[in-house]
């Protein structure tokens, strides 16, 4: 069976995403998986020439047992590089408008690749897919000098689009001015700060998913868009 066309209901997920590439969205996808007993699932990753997937990465950071169901790519490229430009070098034809959400009985985490405006197809960005998909948005930024600006950027381009942002994760050095100034400036809650971690494992994932809301509490009050067909 075709994992993106199974029979099993869909239930609430979000997309993660970040504010740039390298700031944390795997890392923090599994710390929501974890907290939330949530299926995982990339469609689109690039890059496994170089390094393993980010779903095996996932599956090591979440551990054994769980019942987290990890979902297969929609597509998988070798290059380090945007879905678009990754897609071209092999000669690969993406097209955002087939991507469907894997059906699952777990809520569902949804990580993007890059930031929200990497292209995926000839068409479309990346800040397409949750519009696309109907699903609210966690933000992943750095802590550190320079958030501010990336960060709130990032919200207006979400709420441009009527996206709903259930929150911020902030990685990195705890930064009580940066909180500070993305709470007040770009009207947002911070769901949690994830520090430096000694080790990067099951068990330090473990541990920041018990400081994670839960996502119910979350999404009291977010009004969810439609799917958007034709994002």
């Amino acid at each position: 069976m075709n994992p993106h066309e199974s029979g099993r209901r869909a239930r609430p997920g979000v997309f993660v995403t970040g504010t740039d590439t390298d700031v944390g969205k795997t890392l923090v996808s599994a710390i929501l998986a974890k907290a939330w007993g949530a299926d995982y699932w990339k469609p689109y990753q690039t890059g496994i020439a170089a390094a393993a997937g980010d779903s095996e990465t996932v599956a090591a950071l979440l551990g054994p047992g769980g019942g987290h169901e990890l979902h297969a790519p929609a597509c998988i490229l070798r290059a380090p590089l945007a879905p678009w430009a990754a897609a071209r070098a092999e000669g690969v034809a993406l097209d955002m408008s087939a991507l469907r959400l894997p059906g699952t009985n777990a809520p569902l985490v949804v990580e993007g690749a890059g930031g929200l405006y990497v292209p995926v197809d000839e068409h479309s960005m990346m800040i397409d897919v949750p519009a696309r998909l109907a699903l609210p948005v966690v933000l992943v930024a750095r802590s550190t000098l320079g958030t501010i600006n990336h960060t709130l950027l990032s919200l207006h381009a979400l709420r441009a689009r009527g996206l709903p942002v259930l929150g911020v994760v902030m990685n990195g050095p705890p930064s009580p001015g940066n909180r500070e100034a993305l709470e007040r400036f770009g009207g947002v809650r911070i769901i949690a700060e994830i520090p430096p971690l000694a080790r990067v494992d099951a068990a330090a994932v473990a541990g920041m998913a018990r400081r994670i809301p839960a996502l119910d509490v979350l999404m009291r009050g977010v009004e969810m868009p439609d799917a958007r067909p034709g994002a």
